[in-house]
């Protein structure tokens, strides 16, 4: 996105699942003329045909939604826009976002903060924002991990429970999720995808394969100091010699 002087039109989405607080928004906004907002969303899914739809310049973002949160609706959108955070999340969260030049409204917000933060958003609309997994592991506590996967395919918003996810293969830049006999392809590096999730559930058994654990019925040799993980329904995956070592380790303990 090319830079953008204060005076530009920019056209923005209010995402917030509480009418009133949409409203501030709009009360608030009501002394910016450059400011258009061009949607209102009650609801994550909303926001992400919006988005796609619309390509706003700016984004005014709830966090705490029922359905897809805001970091959801982050990963599924992309970084091509400013974002303002609206939040009541705690002071681990908030620092999070500061470190990424992420600006927020802790709920409830006056004029000056709102205006502060529309100043500092405006400068970003030049910039890109940290990817979204990075928000989304940045605001995580210690031990804390991601219990679903959000995919985006099109205008429509795949939700994958993590108990659901059998395994996932790295394709360049995507990761290709594999739930119940299907696969969603999702924009994310598979070392992301790692960090998000329970070591005590998954293993990364290759540099291109994250697999399930519970999903794993046995190792077989394949070749020369290679082998193989046999999943439940009988498909076959690539494991390294790294990889080996830990799936075996694991598969002795739960013997």
């Amino acid at each position: 996105m090319s830079s953008i002087s204060l005076n530009t039109h920019i056209r923005a989405v209010v995402v917030d699942d509480e009418d009133l607080a949409r409203q501030v928004v709009r009360e608030l906004l009501g002394t910016h003329p450059e400011v258009e907002i061009v949607a209102e969303c009650a609801n994550g899914f909303e926001a992400v045909k919006a988005v796609a739809e619309l390509k706003p310049d700016l984004l005014f973002l709830d966090i705490q939604m029922p359905k897809l949160d805001g970091f959801e609706v982050l990963e599924l959108i992309g970084t091509e826009m400013a974002i303002i955070f609206a939040t009541a999340y705690d002071q681990h969260a908030l620092r999070a976002f500061e470190v990424h030049a992420v600006d927020y409204l802790l709920k409830p917000f006056g004029r000056d903060r709102f205006e502060a933060a529309l100043a500092r958003a405006k400068q970003q609309l030049g910039g890109k924002l940290p990817t979204p997994s990075e928000l989304k592991s940045a605001a995580r506590s210690p031990g804390e991990y991601a219990e679903r996967v959000v995919v985006r395919d099109g205008t429509k918003v795949h939700i994958i429970p993590i108990g659901k996810l059998d395994f996932a293969e790295a394709q360049d830049d995507y990761v290709a999720l594999s739930s119940d006999g299907k696969k969603h392809l999702k924009q994310q590096t598979i070392s992301a995808l790692e960090t998000a999730l329970d070591p005590k559930r998954f293993l990364r058994i290759h540099r291109s394969y994250i697999v399930n654990l519970e999903r794993v019925a046995r190792i077989e040799p394949y070749g020369k100091d290679t082998h193989v993980a046999i999943l439940n329904d009988g498909t076959r995956l690539p494991v390294s010699r790294a990889g080996y070592g830990r799936l075996r380790e694991f598969l002795d303990k739960n013997a």
